[in-house]
């Protein structure tokens, strides 16, 4: 479930170029104590069936940053393989962190940040069931600039009004079609981009 691109260099007769180096991915298990608020006894999944995933991804400063998401076991290989298609594609990511570091884990408060995550124990926005988050099998990418919009045009996170323009093309607005969701799609996750009503942009789910 780990993979390791080598560094090569290519030589001419005046210049030398190298293509940069990236970790190979790290695939832990994780205990409810490290879960923090982001689960309870009575959620869906226990820590048992979750794996916290360490991943290198280009930010928005073209950097590569080491972040971490934490997913249901079944889910790890393929999260390992968007990712990395991902980090191929150069597509930027803000910031990847589990969610238990932000303030009882509230959700808010993560897409506020333009946090990618994963888990998290809570609800479906309606009340009515388990969202997919609950179980490890689904991840928000760069929430504050792909923001979820319901049926009566409120929008999460609260501060993402500016990007209800779905025709900008800042660095990592996600668009049908675009390839960061065909890396996604292509292995057969859902985008909440392509639903009706909610519009979900920043929702990849695979049950």
């Amino acid at each position: 479930m780990t993979t390791t691109t080598k560094p090569t260099t290519t030589r001419t007769a005046t210049t030398t170029t190298s293509t940069p180096t990236r970790a190979a991915a790290v695939v832990r298990p994780v205990t409810a104590a490290e879960l923090g608020a982001s689960w309870r006894p009575g959620c869906p999944v226990g820590p048992e069936l979750l794996r916290r995933v360490s991943l290198d991804h280009v930010g928005f400063d073209g950097q590569t940053h080491r972040g971490e998401l934490i997913v249901h076991q079944d889910l790890v290989a393929d999260v390992i393989a968007v990712f990395e298609q991902l980090y191929r594609l150069r597509y930027p990511i803000e910031k990847m962190r589990t969610v238990e570091h932000y303030r009882d884990a509230l959700d808010e408060l993560s897409m506020e940040d333009n946090n990618t995550s994963a888990f998290n124990c809570r609800p479906l926005p309606s009340g009515r069931g388990w969202s997919l988050h609950a179980y490890g099998r689904a991840i928000d990418v760069n929430p504050l600039i792909n923001p979820y919009i319901d049926s009566r045009g409120n929008i999460e996170p609260k501060n993402a009004g500016p990007y209800l323009d779905r025709a900008r093309t800042d660095p990592g607005i996600l668009h049908a079609g675009d390839p960061a969701v065909l890396a996604f799609t292509d292995r057969g996750w859902r985008w909440g981009g392509d639903w009706r009503t909610p519009k979900d942009y920043q929702h990849f789910e695979r049950r």
